[in-house]
């Protein structure tokens, strides 16, 4: 199989609006209830993109295979070094190494731009190829929230795990540098 990860383009965006429309009615990744519209969907990539984070797709044989981006973790001014990040696969190719190239290159390119944490938010503990996929990419698990969340007539759990993006000591870029 051959595999392209690139940037995100407009093109893209129906695409990802159907894998995320399968997480959202199938899993428990995201606990949205209801599928965002390709302009909810559209409007979500830009915010991204236009605070200069990456948001990447895993292109297979012109067809998306899956995608993840990096997100403010909080909003407020003490938290602008540590990011979220996303992944979401078509079902059609997971369990075959993409998520993890996925988000082995957004820690890449975070770090890059001198970021120091990545935190994953993992919507139920009983995710585990999710928890796997954070671990191989260097992610340990920092806490885990019980019962937090609701969805598909059950309370779920949310793990949190971390990753270093860089060393307080040797930053790739001052902190004061980010915005």
């Amino acid at each position: 199989m051959s595999l392209k990860i690139r940037p995100l383009v407009a093109e893209d965006l129906p695409q990802l609006q159907q894998i995320y429309t399968h997480h959202v009615l199938h899993g428990t990744g995201s606990w949205e209830w209801e599928p965002p519209s390709l302009v909810e969907m559209t409007d979500r990539a830009q915010a991204v993109q236009e605070k200069g984070l990456p948001y990447l797709v895993a292109e297979s044989t012109e067809q998306i295979a899956g995608y993840a981006y990096a997100s403010p973790y909080r909003l407020r001014a003490g938290y602008r070094f540590t990011l979220e990040d996303s992944v979401y696969l078509h079902p059609e190719f997971s369990k075959q190494g993409i998520g993890l190239l996925l988000l082995q290159e957004l820690l890449s390119q975070c770090g890059a731009l001198g970021y120091r944490e990545m935190i994953a938010v993992i919507g139920d503990s009983a995710n585990h190829a999710s928890i796997r996929l954070h671990e191989r990419a260097g992610f340990v698990e920092v806490g885990v929230f019980r019962n937090i969340g609701f969805k598909f007539g059950r309370f779920l759990d949310s793990v949190y795990m971390q990753a270093q993006l860089n060393a307080p000591e040797n930053p790739a870029v001052s902190p004061y540098n980010i915005p």
